[in-house]
């Protein structure tokens, strides 16, 4: 979508800081952080909400949950634990319509956390 601003980025037409591309998945840096370590976890193909999501997806949303493993190892805080949180619609939080995973790392987390 050409208005979206996570389809701009996985254009390359709007600079983030990547730590992770694998053609399907990409994962920057949230420039409004709210824990030591915040990522986005983003599917370069654009959907819209959680509430969009297909059975043919199944995959590309393992493969989510498994990108947030790997960046918990890669960058030392899997031991210590971290949370994936993704916002559906504007009453779940969610301010960028294409989907997204928050990954949050590197600090204790609160619960109920909303």
């Amino acid at each position: 979508m050409s208005d979206c601003l996570f389809c701009k980025i996985s254009a390359g037409d709007v600079p983030a800081e990547k730590v992770h591309d694998d053609g399907e998945l990409f994962a920057i840096k949230d420039i409004n952080p709210t824990a030591p370590v915040h990522l986005l976890i983003i599917p370069h193909k654009h959907i819209e909400t959680i509430a969009d999501l297909e059975a043919a997806h199944a995959e590309l949303i393992g493969k989510v949950y498994l990108t947030a493993r790997d960046i918990a190892r890669d960058e030392g805080f899997d031991e210590d634990g971290y949370r994936v949180v993704a916002n559906c619609k504007r009453d779940g939080g969610q301010t960028v319509f294409h989907i997204h995973f928050h990954l949050l790392a590197g600090r204790p987390m609160s619960w109920p956390p909303g």
